[in-house]
């Protein structure tokens, strides 16, 4: 079920009840089956992909650590080919063989091996991470073996977070499962209040952005400059509010019951580089490869040469794992490039602003780097959501086409009607539509400026009970008044 939908807040609403209500010993096998009927909601029979991973993953922790040498590392690599293999054959089989398939053909050969008619188990991509994280803790000795059968599956499943993260690591999140988390009236109000911002960010701000941008998305050739850098720019901002806005719900429920997860987003569209865009951007995701993928192939303690290859390498796991296409390849790659040419020139760049004397005005200076950084992720956004690399390629061609003509039409026609103009701005939109768009969107900017060492519970929580419950009531009005409700998917489920 989806967590905008009506069905989910019922259920989360008997679940945190019956949480609370039932004897401690007994509130991991409640929040297991409430965790399976929760996956069970989207497509039943793959729960059973979930539990053989389980049980794969689970035996392997004890095989770990009961062995030594060289049997420790068989087992492990046993479990992580166990989950790549499963994960590569629903989510990649029919990419690669469509590619090889395309690879043939050139050849004049034909392809026996027919394309199937696999869907994607949900979040499979996200529970596969975090089990074979598991597995990795153990084999580094950071982490105990779980025991208990049931709490390991319970940490894979923990419903908040089982289909789109965060992906929580073992030391964070099994030990939770043993605590007695008393009924607490600040956490389960503060865990609310940070759902009810999530709820925000994905109806009100993303859903009404997906408006426009699935209309020039999915017919690109109907459009051109304008409509392209808007929907683009409204693009950024929808996955963003999509994401981060289900990481603040999941995030939330979990804190009704006491539990903790990881903060998964920190303001990344204010950030001054991409290399800084990205430790505050899917923080889960960004640290697992650090951890697993990165310093492993040596991190920062190789050769220039060999860390920018290492770098490059990462984000093309990352596009790969957003998803099989070559536009989430692309999007991995140039991000990987971003990131080395930033590295690369950084001291020139520094020189340069210095030469310019932008230093000696460090408001503007940030600003400037902000400015930069947002539109570069912006760009590569293009390939993530283009249906293909051909509808990419199209889109940045005609980027700015018609672009000038439209500035010298709007700017000579302020005083008459421009709305034929205007209109070239918000396709699949309405006049009201667009401006609560952009009216919501400052009003994100803003909180996300005037937040720095504090969430956004944190920001109000110390002020006087007018201004809190003033807040309260007016976010709760913008949900249910300015709100999309079509029980639309969040964007990461398809991951």
């Amino acid at each position: 079920m989806l967590f905008n939908s009506y069905e989910f807040l019922i259920f989360f609403s008997i679940v945190s009840t019956l949480y609370f209500m039932m004897p401690y010993s007994w509130r991991w096998l409640m929040l297991l089956v409430a965790s399976c009927i929760f996956y069970m909601s989207f497509i039943p029979i793959y729960i059973l992909i979930l539990f053989l991973t389980i049980v794969i993953d689970y035996a392997a922790g004890l095989f770990i650590e009961g062995a030594s040498g060289k049997k420790r590392k068989a087992f492990l690599l046993l479990s992580i080919l166990s989950n790549v293999l499963i994960l590569g054959f629903f989510k990649y089989f029919n990419f690669f063989n469509h590619n090889l398939t395309s690879f043939l053909s050139w050849a004049h050969i034909n392809n026996p091996i027919p394309e199937l008619a696999i869907i994607l188990p949900i979040g499979l991509s996200f529970h596969t991470f975090q089990a074979m994280s598991y597995t990795i803790e153990v084999y580094l000795g950071r982490q105990k073996a779980e025991r208990h059968f049931g709490i390991y599956a319970l940490y894979v499943m923990f419903y908040p977070q089982l289909v789109a993260g965060p992906i929580e690591r073992p030391q964070n999140l099994l030990h939770q499962f043993y605590e007695k988390h008393r009924f607490d009236y600040y956490q389960v109000t503060d865990g609310l209040k940070l759902m009810a911002w999530g709820f925000f960010k994905k109806l009100v701000i993303a859903d009404r952005l997906a408006l426009m941008v699935n209309t020039v998305y999915s017919a690109p050739s109907n459009f051109q400059g304008v409509s392209f850098i808007t929907a683009t720019i409204f693009f950024a901002f929808q996955i963003y509010c999509d994401f981060s806005g289900y990481s603040d719900i999941a995030l939330g429920c979990a804190q009704v019951m006491g539990f903790k997860l990881m903060q998964n987003f920190d303001r990344p569209y204010l950030s001054v580089s991409i290399s800084e865009f990205w430790r505050r951007w899917h923080i889960s995701l960004t640290t697992w490869f650090k951890d697993y993928v990165y310093i492993p192939l040596g991190g920062n303690r190789v050769a220039p040469l060999r860390r920018y290859t290492n770098l490059f390498v990462v984000f093309l796991i990352s596009g790969l794992w957003h998803g099989a296409d070559w536009t989430f390849v692309i999007w991995g790659a140039l991000n990987g490039v971003y990131l080395i040419f930033g590295s690369v020139t950084k001291n020139a760049r520094l020189l340069i602003a210095s030469w310019l004397g932008l230093t000696k005005v460090p408001r503007l200076y940030k600003f400037m780097q902000i400015i930069t950084t947002f539109g570069l992720v912006s760009f590569s956004w293009i390939f993530f959501r283009a249906k293909s690399v051909t509808d990419a390629l199209y889109i940045i061609r005609h980027l700015f086409t018609g672009v000038g003509s439209w500035l010298y039409y709007f700017i000579t026609n302020l005083t008459k009607s421009s709305s034929g103009k205007l209109a070239s701005l918000m396709p699949g939109m309405t006049t009201s539509d667009f401006v609560i768009s952009l009216l919501v969107i400052l009003v994100l900017l803003t909180i996300e400026y005037t937040q720095k060492n504090n969430d956004v519970v944190g920001l109000i929580k110390n002020r006087m009970p007018l201004v809190r419950w003033s807040v309260y009531y007016i976010l709760l009005i913008c949900i249910i008044t300015l709100g999309v409700f079509t029980d639309a998917a969040f964007i990461y489920f398809q991951f």
